[in-house]
């Protein structure tokens, strides 16, 4: 079975300027896949390779096994792609655009799939309303609709939240996790971590063109991340916990130590309480997925 994705040492510069470098990557059929890193990473360039809109300067990049350049047509047919940018016909319905849509891709008959998606992305009372009276939400539940409407195996979704309210979001979300379990690939890019680590089987950081680390979220947190423990004080902490200290603002009393399971902090009071020390504040923090990003992109190494 091909991998749904498949991206072998593709490099991509714009003049002397590199976008990408050597990137290798494998995205397995049925994944949700996060692609993630700060603005200017290459993550759209990536995509657009992806696509077939722009050609890699070396490497070779494959959707469904089929070959981004020498098999164009499988591959367009086997992707799905929601750009971060709205771009849609102002002439248009929302039905009408649909339509068009399917056309592209020589799909005759193609109703009851799109009243599906209209009904799935809360679009259905919006049907036959122009284009350009959407609010930006609206517009953004079009963009899904327009990737979907072929029925795509690889759904690639480019901060598909981006500006979007509270609703429209858990909409999306609910759809698009459905879509996942029905067998669909989704690769997703987005700047809200807290998706990626509640969706994503697996997840790659992206860095100046290169690939930092592919990995599961408990592996990333696992493997970059670790316990801490906040402390607020009456004075100068202990000597014998100098060694455990990640951050610290002597004169507030604020202390941010380093531990390795939860019980630890106990051995932390017995050392204030031996001190004479009012312990104002003590409260554990769990690393998240924002943690490990922060520690990669910096480089600094807890």
């Amino acid at each position: 079975m091909p991998a749904a994705l498949q991206l072998d040492s593709v490099s991509k510069y714009f003049g002397e300027f590199r976008s990408l470098h050597q990137v290798s990557l494998t995205v397995e059929q049925g994944e949700f896949f996060a692609l993630l890193g700060p603005n200017g990473a290459g993550k759209t360039t990536l995509i657009n390779l992806i696509a077939g809109l722009s050609r890699p300067s070396s490497g070779k990049a494959s959707v469904m096994g089929f070959d981004v350049q020498g098999q164009f047509r499988d591959a367009r047919r086997s992707i799905g792609i929601v750009p971060q940018e709205l771009v849609f016909d102002p002439f248009f319905s929302v039905r009408e655009t649909l339509r068009f849509q399917s056309g592209y891709f020589g799909l005759k008959n193609n109703d009851a799939w799109i009243d599906e998606l209209l009904s799935s992305l809360g679009l259905a009372d919006k049907a036959d309303n122009n284009m350009r009276t959407l609010s930006g939400g609206m517009k953004r539940r079009v963009m899904v609709a327009q990737a979907l409407v072929h029925r795509p195996p690889v759904i690639v979704l480019d901060e598909p939240t981006a500006g979007v309210d509270v609703e429209l979001r858990q909409t999306l979300w609910k759809f698009i996790a459905g879509l996942n379990r029905q067998g669909h690939t989704i690769l997703l890019t987005t700047h809200y971590l807290e998706e990626a680590e509640t969706l994503c089987n697996r997840i790659a950081m992206l860095k100046k063109g290169e690939i930092l680390t592919v990995d599961t979220t408990p592996n990333l947190l696992a493997r970059h991340a670790s316990l801490s423990l906040n402390l607020v004080i009456n004075g100068v902490l202990p000597a014998s916990l100098e060694g455990q200290v990640l951050k610290s603002n002597v004169v507030e009393g604020r202390y941010t130590l380093a531990v390795k399971r939860p019980s630890d902090m106990e051995a932390v009071l017995a050392a204030c309480r031996q001190d004479h020390l009012d312990v104002r504040e003590c409260n554990l923090h769990k690393p998240d997925l924002e943690d490990v990003f922060v520690q990669l992109m910096s480089g600094v190494q807890q």
